[in-house]
């Protein structure tokens, strides 16, 4: 088996495992079928089906709530609490409209200004039962959910602009002069809502070192993949000066033991922020899946807060309700824009440091984001063309030497690999070329292209943009759609532009290169494994990439215009007649003694 079969055969193994890996199903399918399977062995034995765990949990909170309460149960500690009529204040500034429920104190619901779900609808982060929010104690013996009592306020609606502020407040009572008050505070301009909580004369009632404030949300979808936005939605969270989260491919729930400065529920583009200016003192947080069509993930947090029962206690947090863009995060500070992921090593450093403020300067000019990627891919490829022009040249060389490569496999023999590879080594020496001078411009190359594969598909700024054909640039344009086939259920024109594209560079290449054999068909395989892999990307990346493989067909085409072979052949020919004392690198010395071993352990 020659070098060139065992490549293949490689490269065909990591194909069909890669194929597996990708076509596998969803934590959401798993959970599907093992709910069908318990909900069919209920049936045989004669038992009633398994009822969603939403929908479960919905019932229980209504039967509970519609349960009276008897004359002993109103004389327990906030027994006069837990029966009322349920109010909502408005209060709205020029970024959000959040309804603030008498019930638990809590925000109900949060509208974003000027965004619309996939389905053109009002984007509303959570709303009505979906959302629970309230302090956990215990009194008396009593333990205590401040979400299911109620508040009570004098407040009406408020509405802010520019640098104005108002805030409301709510009260929780205990006794005379005892209670719980909730204090939120808008302004006029941004995503934040502050909530001061204040406990006032129940100290002594509370025999306690922390109290546990339990946030509980359920996140609807708002992007056409759902798929997509499962698979980017998580919990995060600052725990000791470090931005950490929970998986986003399972079901993960994790103990924070150290002080917690942020817990942030991450759906795709958008993210609910709690923040304490103090901390919490640990956490636990937990993020499920659901086998609800329309749900994206089940968050809960149960964050603890230092209680003193000798004197009054106030805790201020802030709540962000926001869109996931990297220069509002940013500007927001205590590191929310980690929350994006913009890859891992020098993929993240690329997209931070150089993507990032280059696409914003770009973004300053207000022009179409189709336009803005297009001037963005110009840049690149205008600052890699040495690169490019090298990696040409080499592929150059390579090519004219190819007619004595053929020479040396006629006069050696492809039975004897080692003899052949130190022959040809050989004519590569004298001849002054690097056999790996075409690949290494590439490979430096290749961190660009990883770190826009995580940079496009996490660009807010592309969400609900359109250009040219493609309606929404944050997911995938549908050139046509089918019942499902592997999972897949439409094909993305851009996609198939892309696809095309690169199989005409690959044509090329092959061409200009005189490749051969397997290798010749190999490069075909790789684009056609990714049309199947970005087929639901994000139309702003595959259009990405198909601009990147229009320029590096024009690029080469410009190239080869300007490389002469007969020019290279004379050079390479002026090297083997004035060899040049040439420093070996240790690379080189390692590969040739190691040819010299095999050829004499094969004697």
């Amino acid at each position: 088996m020659d070098r060139n079969t065992l490549i293949g055969l490689l490269l065909m193994f990591g194909i069909i495992a890669g194929s597996f890996y990708l076509m596998k199903p969803s934590e959401v399918e798993i959970k599907k079928e093992q709910v069908l399977q318990d909900s069919l062995a209920r049936v045989k034995k004669g038992l009633a089906p398994l009822a969603d765990s939403t929908k479960a949990n919905t019932q229980l909170v209504a039967a509970q709530a519609a349960k009276p309460l008897d004359s002993a149960a109103l004389k327990l500690p906030f027994g006069a609490t837990k029966v009322g009529t349920e109010k909502i204040i408005t209060v709205e500034n020029d970024k959000i409209i959040a309804k603030i429920s008498s019930k638990g104190g809590r925000v109900k619901s949060v509208q974003l200004k000027g965004q619309t779900n996939f389905n053109g609808k009002p984007l509303v982060l959570f709303e009505g039962d979906h959302n629970r929010f309230g302090l956990k104690f215990n009194v008396a013996g009593e333990n205590i959910n401040t979400n299911d009592l109620f508040f009570t306020s004098e407040d009406a609606d408020v509405k802010v602009t520019g640098e104005d502020s108002k805030s409301i407040k709510l009260q929780l009572a205990y006794g005379a002069d005892q209670y719980i008050e909730y204090v939120y505070t808008i302004k006029g301009n941004g995503y934040n809502l502050g909530l001061d909580i204040n406990t006032k004369g129940i100290q002594n009632k509370i025999d306690q070192k922390t109290i546990a404030l339990d946030w509980e949300t359920i996140l609807l979808q708002k992007e056409q993949n759902i798929d997509s936005e499962r698979q980017k939605s998580t919990i995060y969270f600052k725990e000791a000066d470090n931005v950490d989260h929970l998986s986003e491919a399972k079901d993960e729930e994790k103990e924070l033991k150290e002080k917690v400065e942020w817990i942030a529920f991450k759906q795709h583009y958008f993210s609910n922020i709690l923040s304490s200016k103090t901390g919490f003192s640990t956490a636990d947080v937990n993020v499920k899946t659901t086998i609800e069509a329309d749900v994206v993930k089940l968050y809960s947090a149960t964050a603890r807060l230092d209680y003193a029962t000798q004197k009054d206690n106030s805790y201020s947090l802030n709540f962000f309700f926001g869109p996931n863009q990297y220069k509002t995060l940013k500007a927001e500070g205590h590191d929310f824009h980690k929350i994006i992921n913009m890859g891992w090593g020098p993929m993240r450093w690329i997209n931070q440091f150089i993507t990032v403020p280059v696409f914003d300067f770009l973004d300053n000019f207000h022009l179409s984001y189709g336009i803005v990627i297009l001037v963005l891919t110009l840049l690149l490829k205008l600052v890699l063309s040495p690169l490019t022009y090298k990696s040409y040249l080499s592929m150059a060389k390579m090519r004219v030497l190819k007619p004595q490569l053929d020479e040396i496999k006629a006069k050696v023999g492809e039975d004897n690999a080692v003899l052949l590879q130190q022959e040809q080594m050989k004519l590569y020496k004298t001849a002054g070329v690097n056999p790996l001078g075409g690949c290494l411009p590439l490979v430096l190359q290749m961190p660009f292209t990883i770190a826009f594969f995580y940079f496009f598909p996490n660009l807010f700024e592309l969400r609900g943009e359109s250009f040219l054909f493609m309606k929404d640039m944050s997911t995938y344009d549908t050139l046509f759609s089918f019942s499902p086939i592997f999972g897949v259920n439409h094909v993305s024109l851009m996609c198939v532009l892309m696809t095309l594209t690169t199989l005409l560079t690959t044509w090329y290449n092959n061409a200009t290169s005189g490749a051969t054999g397997q290798m010749k068909y190999i490069g075909y395989i790789m684009p056609l494994i990714f049309f199947f892999v970005l087929n639901s990307f994000p139309a702003g990346l595959n259009y990405y990439y198909f601009l990147s493989a229009i320029l590096t067909f024009l690029t080469q085409l410009i190239i080869r215009s300007m490389v002469n072979d007969d020019k290279i052949l004379a050079k390479l020919e002026d090297n083997k007649k004035n060899p040049k004392v040439q420093k070996k690198s240790s690379f080189q010395s390692r590969m040739e003694e190691a040819m010299r071993q095999a050829q004499q352990n094969k004697k």
